[in-house]
């Protein structure tokens, strides 16, 4: 379990394609990997992954073939930054939200604009992130806790502070990226409560979306 809360910026040192579909990862970060040990959980851009060797200020990590379909590390190369968190104790503070590092769907990069102090982030997500995203809730960009400002029917936008963009790969991210999407886990439990009241269960998901699911249940309870 994470927080979205980055800790620092890694360099991918070797991206190598093994077999099975899957790839070898190793992520050069010093200072990041002193209190680590073998087989402790990392999210790599919003991805949670096991540590499975360390070798020279780096940590190595194995990517299964469905994680690479699933996510952007399938396109991670030589050189590349990427987002690091470790794994959340049952004693720190959560000052993000709860991030599982389980990706649910990629989306894009599809607008950077500075606002005045703030710098504006759009992003394009897939319905089956947006049916869980809602104003001012929060979702997981890259590994990221942020706070949604504004959302349309095929995404939404963010404003970032300077120093989310300072410690995180955002600001190095071309128009047009693909990024790593999870929703508040909060919200597909709701989902899950009501749609055993509303009989939504037995329907295709795409139907209904989770405020509508909600109503029904609202309405059903009077």
């Amino acid at each position: 379990m994470f927080t979205g809360l980055i800790e620092c910026e890694g360099i991918i040192t070797r991206a190598e394609r093994v077999g099975g579909g899957g790839m070898r990862l190793e992520v050069y970060s010093p200072e990041f990997g002193r209190d680590m040990a073998i087989g402790d959980s990392i999210a790599v851009d919003g991805v949670c992954l096991t540590v499975v060797k360390f070798i020279r200020g780096a940590f190595l990590t194995d990517v299964s073939g469905e994680t690479m379909e699933r996510t952007t590390l399938g396109g991670l190369q030589q050189g590349g930054k990427v987002n690091l968190e470790r794994a959340l104790r049952l004693s720190d503070r959560l000052g993000g939200h709860l991030v599982s590092g389980h990706v649910d769907g990629v989306g894009k990069l599809e607008l950077r604009q500075p606002a005045g102090k703030f710098t504006v982030y759009q992003f394009q997500a897939p319905p089956n992130v947006m049916r869980y995203v809602v104003e001012k809730g929060s979702i997981a960009v890259d590994g990221i806790s942020l706070t949604v400002a504004k959302m349309g029917p095929q995404g939404f936008t963010v404003a970032i502070i300077p120093q989310t963009e300072e410690v995180t790969t955002l600001k190095d991210k071309p128009v047009g990226a693909p990024v790593n999407l999870e929703a508040d886990m909060l919200a597909k439990y709701v989902e899950r409560f009501v749609a055993g009241y509303t009989g939504a269960e037995d329907a295709p998901r795409e139907r209904k979306g989770l405020g509508e699911m909600i109503r029904d249940f609202a309405d059903g309870s009077r």
